[in-house]
């Protein structure tokens, strides 16, 4: 995956969708410190190197003019579709960056045979329940994350 689209307003050049790829790492984790709201026990290059390793396109990347302005994690086990770390830059947001981002994700969803795909999103990120509503997602009230940290 490696799609460029330009911007209307023509200000803010070419938007560069792609894979990540492990030299893209140590940016990617710098950058979810100043984009990301909340943090995740795999928040660390071990983790991240994991994830791309195991799955070379789940970890998507926005370029604008060089410069990292989004990411989306889309990873898909083979029955469900997840969306983790949808971030762009605070200076950057408003811009469709975040759309297209799940755009790409959801691409890659429908080529490997997803139905559906589910987003973690912090309750307390109002910002954030407005991009994901935009884009046509909704929360399931009837459903609670349980979580239990893995001895590493």
């Amino acid at each position: 995956m490696d799609v460029a689209m330009t911007n209307g307003s023509g200000t803010d050049g070419e938007l560069r969708i792609r894979a990540a790829t492990r030299a893209d790492l140590d940016d990617v984790l710098a950058f979810w410190k100043i984009a990301a709201e909340g943090t995740s026990i795999s928040d660390d290059r071990e983790g991240v190197e994991r994830l791309v390793a195991r799955d070379p396109g789940a970890l998507i990347v926005a370029e604008r003019a060089g410069e990292l302005s989004g990411t989306v994690i889309a990873g898909f086990d083979g029955w469900r579709c997840h969306l983790y770390r949808l971030a762009v830059h605070p200076d950057r947001r408003r811009r469709g960056i975040g759309a297209a981002l799940l755009g790409a994700a959801e691409e890659r969803f429908a080529t490997l045979g997803g139905r559906r795909a589910d987003a973690m999103v912090l309750d307390r990120n109002t910002l954030a329940h407005r991009a994901w509503e935009a884009s046509g997602y909704g929360p399931q009230e009837q459903w609670r994350r349980w979580v239990k940290p893995l001895a590493g």
